[in-house]
C-alpha cells in the first residue's frame, strides 16, 4: 500500500483504467490540480462533489515557542489550506473498515 499518492501514481491509474496515453494522463492530473489551485486563489474555496472541500484560511500572527530552547518566536500571519472530507467520503472510509 502506498504511503504517499503522487501525480505519477494517479496518472498510472488513469492510464491502466482508461488506456489513455501517459502524456494525456499527466496533463489531466496537472489540469485538475491547477483548477483546484486557481479556485483557491480566486474564491478561497473549492468543493469536489462526494470528495470534500478545500478552503483557504487566514492565520493570524502569533507567538510560538521553540520546544528545545523554550525561546519565543513570532510566527507571521499566513494563509493555509484546509481540507474537509465529504460525508460520502467519510462514510466510505468507515464502511470499508479504515479508521479515521
Amino acid at each position: 500500500m502506498l504511503k504517499n499518492l503522487t501525480r505519477d501514481n494517479i496518472s498510472d491509474y488513469i492510464n491502466s483504467e482508461f488506456g489513455l496515453s501517459k502524456l494525456d494522463c499527466n496533463q489531466i492530473v496537472n489540469e485538475i490540480i491547477e483548477i483546484i489551485i486557481t479556485g483557491l486563489i480566486n474564491d478561497n474555496i473549492v468543493k469536489v462533489h462526494n470528495f470534500g472541500t478545500f478552503k483557504l484560511k487566514q492565520k493570524n500572527k502569533r507567538i510560538g515557542r521553540n520546544p528545545k530552547t523554550k525561546e519565543e518566536v513570532i510566527i507571521d500571519a499566513r494563509k493555509v489550506i484546509s481540507f474537509i472530507p465529504s460525508k460520502h467520503l467519510s462514510y466510505k472510509i468507515n464502511k470499508d473498515g479504515i479508521k479515521k
